[in-house]
């Protein structure tokens, strides 16, 4: 999404704007609209970036985005479609709009996101049948959609440059299971200063920070559909795939391979 989309979509006056599109990774800006958007991906996992929040978006989830929040959007999956479906939202319209969380997909919605897949730009009411199908999914949301209860699904992203390298170092070598002590030393901290750093930053210990990376990071492989689970185990830095797989339970609630049989329909 460049600054020309950004900005037709600001301005535009009708009730809907939709944009869909296909890429091999992605990276917007940040910015933000003054409609509410709902993102949806197939073939990849989203991470979200808003009100210092990191928001995983995995298979057979969207994220509500409400109206002026600012936001933008990372995708390391090597082929995503990523499905943007943005309303204005009333005053009097169900409070569901007015925070950013991250809902199942049941079959229903899944199909009415894809059905709108070639569609684009702000939809006026004079396109009735566009209009009107867009007004059924905005009228229905609140009822049709279900929380992610148990997946960590956002933690605080640091604010500190230091951390967010540890993180991109982390990203860029998930198949070595790093200590904290580890780490430490590699980015010359000391281990009770780094562990402070942590807390203090995103309020999380560097345990439970490394292992959302591995986690979100096995759930883009899983999306890939290339690896098997013991592959994608020892990938994200697991040697053990009976550890992998309770620590993936733990998260999500729900065993490695349940996960891929499920995003496999």
């Amino acid at each position: 999404m460049n600054t020309s989309t950004i900005n037709k979509i600001k301005h535009c006056k009708s009730e809907f704007y939709v944009y869909n599109f296909s890429s091999s990774k992605i990276q917007t800006i940040e910015h933000q609209h003054t409609h509410g958007q709902l993102i949806y991906a197939e073939g990849g996992v989203l991470h979200v970036f808003l009100n210092q929040q990191h928001y995983y978006i995995p298979g057979r989830c969207f994220l509500w985005i409400p109206s002026n929040v600012s936001h933008y959007i990372v995708s390391h999956s090597t082929q995503i479609k990523l499905f943007g479906l943005y309303m204005l939202i009333q005053p009097n319209d169900d409070i569901f709009y007015n925070e950013a969380n991250v809902y199942l997909v049941d079959d229903l919605l899944r199909e009415m996101i894809l059905y709108t897949e070639d569609w684009r730009g702000c939809i006026e009411d004079s396109e009735m049948d566009k209009f009107y199908f867009l007004k059924a999914i905005k009228s229905n949301l609140p009822k049709m959609c279900q929380k992610v209860a148990n997946f960590p699904i956002q933690h605080p992203y640091p604010k500190d440059k230091r951390l967010i390298k540890i993180g991109q170092f982390l990203r860029e070598n998930l198949e070595t299971n790093y200590s904290l002590e580890e780490i430490a030393k590699e980015f010359g901290f000391s281990t009770r200063t780094l562990s402070r750093l942590f807390k203090e930053d995103i309020g999380m210990s560097y345990v439970k920070f490394s292992r959302a990376i591995r986690i979100s990071s096995a759930l883009e492989l899983m999306v890939e559909k290339k690896l098997n689970v013991y592959e994608i185990a020892v990938k994200v830095g697991y040697m053990s795939l009976s550890a992998f797989s309770n620590i993936f339970f733990r998260v999500m609630g729900i065993r490695p391979q349940e996960y891929i049989n499920k995003i496999k329909t």
